[in-house]
C-alpha cells in the first residue's frame, strides 16, 4: 500500500511519517486490498492542547474511507484513526464476503 503524508504548514518529522508508514501498513492485514492512504496532519490554532488534527482517506476498490481524529499528539490521532480503520475494513471485508 502507498501512504502519502502531508502536512498543512509545517515540516513532518522524519520520524513521524516512518511510524505512521508502519501504523497503517498494518491495516492491510484485516484487509488486503487497500489501494492508497492519504495522510493530512493539521495543527489547529486554538489554545486547548489537543490542537492537532489527522485525516486519512484510505481508498480500495469501488470505496474510500475518511477518519478524521483530533488529540494533543499526532502518534496519538494516528493511532486512533487506524483503530477506526481496521473496524472499518473489518465490516468493508465482511459485507464483500456476504455479496460474493
Amino acid at each position: 500500500m502507498k501512504v502519502n503524508v502531508q502536512a498543512v504548514n509545517f515540516n513532518v518529522d522524519k520520524k513521524l511519517v516512518v511510524y505512521i508508514n508502519e501504523r497503517l501498513s498494518r491495516l492491510e492485514k484485516y484487509y488486503d486490498k487497500v489501494v492508497t492512504s492519504d495522510v493530512f496532519l493539521k495543527v489547529e490554532k486554538t489554545s486547548e492542547k489537543e490542537n492537532k488534527m489527522v485525516e486519512v482517506k484510505i481508498h480500495v476498490p469501488g470505496d474510500d474511507f475518511i477518519v478524521k481524529k483530533q488529540c494533543k499528539t499526532f502518534e496519538e490521532a494516528i493511532e486512533l484513526a487506524s483503530e477506526s480503520l481496521e473496524r472499518l475494513l473489518v465490516k468493508r471485508k465482511e459485507k464483500v464476503r456476504a455479496h460474493s
